[in-house]
């Protein structure tokens, strides 16, 4: 592929990527809203319920990947090839028997590409050179790994809530972007220079200034363990940097993974593996076990889970693949002045100048993150 094709398709992947992260931040917006309510309004305060639940819908993928395993392996209905006959076997001279092997073949391609001027991809011309897809093992095993370390940020996250405050959390969670940086770096998937950290210190300043000066915070309590909750927010934004940087280094391009094996791998994962917590939360008394009361609760939960995780992780999945984990890390901080711009609108919320300071840095940094 000529430069300029190359550096047209990787702006377009790149692009469709952007896209899908800003579709992923309006659900996630969306989300917060129910999860919000759930938590407050109808006291259904179970995080790992929640997350369990939502988590095991991932399994769900799995009917379309066996559906897509046994289209694959369907008789063709493509007619048998005829077979030759000894008049084709002696018009077929030895070099052109010769000519079938990889080798020639690759050859003959590559010529036949510079005759006409028409360039061919690399991979098309030498198959060893295009990186294998990952095989139904090596998938499996990534979504066991995967689910762990999204499970457990996840729950560390919600558990948080319980312990400090909103604020407070929002504003360590906002620290994933400078853990994605730093261990991806490390990793060798992320670029480690000035701009990108000013770009993760704008965000993470941009959410302090929303949370912390923002608005009017006469309401909220203070928290007698704020300092655990604290530590299961930064808990949550280092696993996060952890999970997002094993997938980009693990899978690369989006091409080389069959997401839906993937998904349902993490859904199965979770339900087989996880139901203990259940009855350990339970007789611990960290979160007895209760199912919701009623048939609006049950339909909150149902939409949170399939719109709000099974379609939207889905899609951030991808976002995350076809830009970087920081891209997309720092992208999903656009969510705080999102949902905050929905309390003004719905419930009209006050708020002041640090509020829009804050939503500018943040802004500036997905952009500068983008450069």
């Amino acid at each position: 592929m000529e430069p300029t094709q190359a550096a047209a398709a990787s702006a377009s992947r790149r692009t469709i990527g952007l896209v899908l992260l800003l579709c992923v931040v309006f659900i996630w917006v969306a989300s917060s809203f129910l999860v919000s309510s759930l938590f407050g309004e109808l006291e259904f305060n179970r995080p790992f319920f929640i997350t369990y639940l939502n988590t095991g819908t991932f399994s769900l993928y799995l009917v379309g990947a066996c559906a897509s395993w046994a289209w694959k392996r369907r008789p063709s209905s493509r007619p048998a090839p005829r077979k030759r006959s000894r008049s084709d076997d002696a018009t077929t001279s030895g070099d052109d028997r010769d000519a079938e092997s990889p080798l020639l073949t690759a050859a003959n391609s590559e010529a036949l590409s510079l005759v006409d001027n028409t360039p061919m991809l690399p991979a098309l011309v030498y198959p060893e050179l295009q990186q294998a897809r990952l095989t139904v093992k090596e998938t499996v095993i990534l979504g066991v790994s995967f689910c762990g370390l999204w499970f457990a940020a996840n729950v560390t996250q919600n558990a948080s809530l319980a312990y400090t405050t909103v604020a407070s959390s929002s504003i360590l969670c906002s620290t994933s972007g400078l853990f994605t940086l730093v261990i991806g770096a490390v990793a060798g998937v992320e670029r480690f220079n000035s701009m990108r950290l000013a770009a993760v210190l704008a965000s993470i300043l941009g959410v302090y200034s929303i949370v912390q000066y923002g608005y009017d915070k006469a309401n909220d309590v203070q928290m007698p363990l704020s300092w655990l909750g604290d530590m299961l927010a930064l808990l949550s934004a280092a696993l996060y940097g952890c999970y997002t940087t094993l997938l980009k280094r693990r899978i690369g391009d989006e091409s080389r993974l069959d997401t839906p094996l993937f998904f349902g791998a993490v859904g199965l994962a979770n339900i087989l593996l996880l139901w203990p917590g259940f009855i350990l939360l339970h007789y611990s008394g960290i979160e007895t076990f209760q199912l919701p009361r009623s048939g609006s609760m049950w339909l909150m939960i149902v939409v949170n889970a399939m719109i709000g995780t099974f379609v939207s992780d889905y899609l951030w999945l991808l976002a995350m693949l076809m830009t970087s984990p920081l891209v997309v890390t720092l992208g999903l901080s656009l969510t705080i002045p999102l949902s905050m711009a929905g309390d003004i609108i719905f419930k009209g919320l006050q708020v002041s100048t640090p509020y829009y300071i804050g939503a500018l840095l943040i802004l500036f940094a997905f952009v500068a993150a983008n450069l």
